[in-house]
Formats: structure tokens, C-alpha cells, sequence
């Protein structure tokens, strides 16, 4: 039994000529990051489609992401701030001696304003996933440092920072406040009371769609996945002493990692 299937064009389907020339002009500079595209009206009579083609053909832009809605339900093209990570020993020492967290240092070097926002800083049983990493039991109080990252007023991150809370205690990482330097310059502090030498980090990245309350906090449109990264954190002797559990809106951020072989 054979089944013939007619192939569609764009032209059959008139939402989807009319998703492709808004997607084209937004991409091709015509409507800049911010900006209001043509109302409904303006584009059904642009295309000559209905308006139901027009809502159909701007429902798949929000979904991909490239537009949502502003002030006035008028759809915006969505802003599109990006920063390009680069994961590297080398990195992490030349920003560590300049003082500065990793995100902030590599998102100044491409010419963007970072920010981070303390969420919460607090003592609570470990994780299961950080206990494990950790190697302490399961319960065992850690000290949760959560952090959003900002690019140019925009949330693009969320970042959990876990200690073992007997190796914090009294430092400035149990305080809700900013740490020059970040956490690690805590830890490293020769004159501190923690005083270890971070050797390296294991990555782990999945990709998945957000949960209702990270889609929330990152203010992502409908359709737009995030990243999922869980790095553990080791001193020179081999002791894992943090581990960071980050949601990074997946639109926002391109990694690169650098591997010495040998």
C-alpha cells in the first residue's frame, strides 16, 4: 500500500509566509531589539491574509522567542542580549587576579553591563545531587549562596552556590551581601580562615524547557529553553568544596570550552 504525501509551500500555509517576512525583517536589522513590529491590522493588509493568519503567524514568533508582548499587547521584538562563555584555567586565574566573578569579567570583555542580584543566602539541609558531589551525607547543612545574573537590565541566570557549611562558617559567604571577588576569593584568601587553592571544576550541562517559576525569574517567552549546568568545584588536594547548580536562559548564552590534550 503506497500513500502519496503532497509537500506544502509557504504559500499553502499563509501563516507561515507571513511568520517568515516578520522573522526576516527582524533578523535583518528592519526591526530592531525593543521595537514594536506592525500592528495586526498592518500586517494583514501588508500580506493580504486575515487577521486570524496574523495572530497564527505571531503566535510561532513568540513561541520561538523572537517577539513578545508590550505595553498595549502591541508585540515588541524581544531583546537579545548574549554573552559568550569561555571556560578555562586561563581565564579563571587572569579574572581572579583582576577581582572579578567569571560572568562579570567575560560580559565587560564583550562590551555589556553585568550585575548580580543576591536572592537569598541561607543554611539548609544538602541536596541529594550536592550532597553527592560534595561527598557529604545526604541532610548534611550546606550554605546556599543564589544569585541572577543581569546583562544590560535583563535576567539571564540563575546561580546556586552550595558550601559545607563547616567550611564557611564565620566567613563573609554566610553573609547576604556582595563579596568582592566572588566566593572564591573568600576561599582562597591567604589570611582567611578557609585558605584552599581551587585546582579545578567538572561540568555537567543538560538542556531541558524551564520550570513555571524560572521561566518567571528569567522572564522567558513560551518555547525558550534553558541550560542546566551543575559544576563541582576541587581544591589542589582533590576536595570538592562548592558545588554551583546554574539555569542559564539558553537564548542568552553561548559556551566554549578549551581543553589542554597533552
Amino acid at each position: 500500500m503506497t500513500c502519496n504525501i503532497k509537500s506544502m509551500s509557504a504559500d499553502e500555509f499563509p501563516y507561515q509566509r507571513v511568520a517568515d517576512g516578520v522573522r526576516r525583517d527582524v533578523e535583518g536589522g528592519r526591526f530592531p531589539a525593543g521595537e514594536q513590529i506592525p500592528s495586526e491590522n498592518e500586517l494583514a493588509e501588508a500580506y493580504g491574509a486575515s487577521r486570524n493568519v496574523v495572530r497564527r503567524a505571531l503566535a510561532i514568533l513568540r513561541a520561538e522567542g523572537l517577539i513578545t508582548t508590550g505595553q498595549g499587547r502591541r508585540a515588541v521584538v524581544r531583546p537579545r542580549a548574549r554573552v559568550g562563555i569561555t571556560v578555562t584555567g586561563t581565564n579563571y586565574r587572569r579574572h581572579r587576579g583582576l577581582g572579578l566573578p567569571g560572568f562579570n569579567a567575560q560580559a565587560l570583555e564583550q562590551g555589556q553591563r553585568p550585575r548580580q542580584e543576591i536572592r537569598e543566602v541561607a543554611r539548609i539541609p544538602a541536596p541529594a545531587e550536592v550532597a553527592a558531589r560534595l561527598g557529604i551525607a545526604e541532610g548534611t547543612d550546606v550554605v546556599v549562596r543564589r544569585l541572577t545574573f543581569w546583562l544590560e537590565d535583563m535576567p539571564v541566570a540563575l546561580h546556586d552556590g552550595y558550601f559545607p557549611a563547616d567550611l564557611v562558617a564565620g566567613t563573609a559567604i554566610e553573609q547576604p551581601r556582595r563579596i568582592r571577588g566572588g566566593a572564591h576569593a573568600v576561599i582562597e584568601d591567604p589570611e582567611g580562615s578557609i585558605r584552599r587553592h581551587i585546582a579545578r571544576s567538572v561540568d555537567e550541562i543538560s538542556g531541558r524547557m524551564p520550570t513555571p517559576g524560572e521561566a518567571r525569574e528569567l522572564g522567558l517567552s513560551q518555547g525558550v529553553p534553558v541550560f542546566r549546568i551543575l559544576r563541582t568545584v576541587y581544591d589542589t588536594e582533590g576536595r570538592p568544596i562548592e558545588v554551583q547548580a546554574s539555569v542559564a536562559a539558553a537564548d542568552r548564552h553561548s559556551f566554549r570550552y578549551e581543553v589542554g590534550m597533552g
